[in-house]
């Protein structure tokens, strides 16, 4: 009866009473496969571009070409692309192979039609591995169970670099296991400081001194009028002299009807405050019939008011200041007063023979008062006023010019 030969390794297995005179050479061959699949080591270029390499066992007494058997196997050469490396399906083995190869790319080492072990693009290693028949398995320490005692660490061998980020959790370190002492100068940071975790309850009395505190680039200097930015803080992050409270309500303009030109405001006035007073109507002629002798009709008022404007710079604007209205028959009505926009005051009408005229308005005023000179003294903008009906037929007054005032917040 013929030899067999076994389907881990391929050793021959030598029926009784066959290979007479032969035996010691079948048994030496053996022993040498044997060897092979225990010490054996063999290094296997697998140079070039992507490719699948399959190593071999073959029956004894070949050991040459049967680089599948051998203990230790070094994958070797430059490689332009993912590498399989394949053994046999069906047979169980231990394997130490390492990575040799020189290459940013993977090498895949697989029982063939099964599943393996990746050596990724960086991994130059060596790995223990076995065949189950099916599949290779990786022995390493994400496969081992069991833990590492602390005698099996040398002192300082676990560095920060060996850590992961957050490796280390609180539920790691047991109660005031990190003092003082364990801390470098500076290691406590900002961004390892919770948000409102330092209370005050936690601060010493005087521990917080001008060297604890961050620049918030604010000069040190002192401030006339000053300008100051809080944030949510309550930390001054900006100051600068400015205009609070200082320079309110100087005037920088007064003009009379009729007049006109352009009003430009002061480099650092933010706000204006305007008195605008428009022309007063004239009177009407009165009645030149002695039978109904009547006086002619008063002229209207002119508006006035008060007007309150903040402004963004530079700001120039146009402004016309309205006359008295003329006498006549009918009275002329007055010239409105404006500066544009901050707002128009309306002119008195002019009174008819016997009518009145309208005294005018002054729309949009922040402030208008019973009295037209509250602001400035003289009797801008009031009514022409008719003659008695004693004098007939004459003509009556004339209206009064209005008047301009600007008011600005200067800021000095």
């Amino acid at each position: 009866m013929a030899s067999s030969y076994s389907t881990d390794l391929k050793i021959e297995l030598m029926v009784t009473g066959e290979n007479a005179g032969t035996w010691g050479d079948k048994t030496n061959d053996n022993l040498d496969v044997i060897e092979q699949a225990i010490a054996g080591f063999k290094q296997v270029s697998i140079a070039g571009g992507a490719q699948t390499t399959n190593l071999l066992i073959n029956n004894s007494p070949d050991i040459a070409t049967s680089d599948a058997r051998n203990a230790v196997i070094k994958l070797s050469g430059t490689i332009t692309g993912n590498q399989i490396v394949t053994v046999p399906t069906g047979i169980t083995k231990t394997y130490i192979v390492q990575n040799g190869t020189t290459g940013a790319f993977t090498v895949q080492f697989i029982q063939a039609g099964g599943t393996g072990t990746t050596f990724s693009t960086t991994d130059k290693g060596i790995k223990i591995l076995f065949a189950d028949g099916t599949n290779i398995n990786a022995v390493d320490l994400s496969t081992l169970s069991g833990t590492i005692a602390t005698a099996q660490i040398a002192d300082l061998a676990i560095t920060s670099s060996k850590l992961a980020s957050f490796a280390v959790t609180a539920a790691r370190l047991a109660s005031f296991a990190v003092t003082t002492s364990r801390l470098a100068t500076n290691a406590v940071t900002a961004v390892k400081i919770t948000q409102s975790t330092i209370t005050q309850s936690k601060l010493a009395a005087n521990s917080v001194g001008a060297d604890q505190l961050i620049s918030t680039g604010v000069t040190a200097a002192s401030y006339t009028a000053a300008s100051i930015t809080v944030d949510a803080d309550g930390r001054i992050t900006a100051a600068s002299s400015g205009s609070a409270g200082a320079g309110m309500g100087i005037p920088t303009l007064f003009n009379v009807g009729p007049s006109s030109g352009t009003f430009t405001a002061s480099p650092t006035a933010n706000r204006i405050g305007v008195y605008m007073v428009a022309g007063g109507g004239a009177a009407g002629r009165g009645s030149p019939n002695p039978e109904s002798a009547n006086a002619g009709g008063n002229g209207g008022g002119g508006g006035f008011g008060f007007f309150n404007k903040p402004i963004t710079q530079p700001f120039s604007q146009p402004f016309s200041v309205g006359a008295g209205g003329n006498p006549g028959n009918s009275g002329n009505a007055g010239g409105n007063t404006t500066i544009a926009n901050v707002g128009t005051v309306n002119a008195g009408n002019g009174g008819g023979p016997s009518t009145p005229g309208n005294a005018g308005s002054a729309p949009g005023a922040s402030l208008t008062y019973p009295v037209r000179d509250f602001v400035i003294g003289g009797n801008f903008g009031a009514q022409g006023n008719g003659q008695s009906e004693m004098v007939m037929s004459a003509f009556g007054n004339a209206g009064t010019a209005g008047a301009l005032v600007v008011f600005e917040n200067t800021g000095t």
